[in-house]
């Protein structure tokens, strides 16, 4: 009996993301891509889409490559993640516009673990804003406005490539924010 690819992911992601915490400072980071693939479990989405998400930041995290998670999980999962991993070597802004337009030009399993990523960040971002108020955008590279900026860029390509019901949800919870940050201002 083999593992299947699900399994296999999250394996790979428990390794790869073993001793990093997210940005909150508290939390395991393996939480973040375990919520992501549950996201993407619930709305329905095959087995591979499911391990992309598991697997989405390992890229960019920890090093390891696409042609690992190929020859691991096949190249319809290194093909999403790869879509939805960012060029670190651009800078910050650079970076944000490429990634918009990869999003843009991914198929729907590629939106799928974009959009599934974004939600999860926007509720944890949503909890820690509750508990530290605008302490919170230290957390980020350019701030608020940068970081506000790059939502709405997310969410405006969203709308106008992707019908999905994922898509109103992560309006309602970009709504919430600016409506948290208008009532602190």
């Amino acid at each position: 009996m083999t593992a299947s690819v699900v399994e296999k992911a999250m394996r790979i992601s428990a390794v790869a993301h073993k001793d990093q915490k997210r940005k909150e400072g508290d939390v395991p980071y393996i939480t973040h891509p375990a919520m992501v693939a549950l996201l993407l479990a619930r709305n329905g989405f095959r087995e591979t889409v499911v391990a992309a998400g598991l697997v989405h930041d390992v890229v960019e995290d920890s090093g390891i490559s696409i042609e690992v998670l190929e020859r691991e999980l096949g190249s319809e999962v290194a093909a999403i993640v790869a879509s939805v991993s960012e060029n670190k070597d651009l800078v910050w802004e650079e970076r944000k516009t490429q990634y918009v337009k990869s999003i843009r030009e991914g198929n729907e399993d590629v939106k799928a673990v974009s959009i599934a990523d974004k939600i999860h960040n926007l509720e944890c971002l949503l909890l820690a804003y509750a508990k530290e108020g605008d302490a919170v955008w230290s957390l980020f590279n350019r701030g608020m406005e940068k970081k506000m900026w790059f939502e709405k860029e997310m969410l405006t390509m969203f709308q106008e490539t992707w019908a999905h019901p994922l898509v109103a949800r992560y309006a309602e919870l970009l709504e919430e924010l600016k409506i948290a940050v208008a009532k602190t201002s």
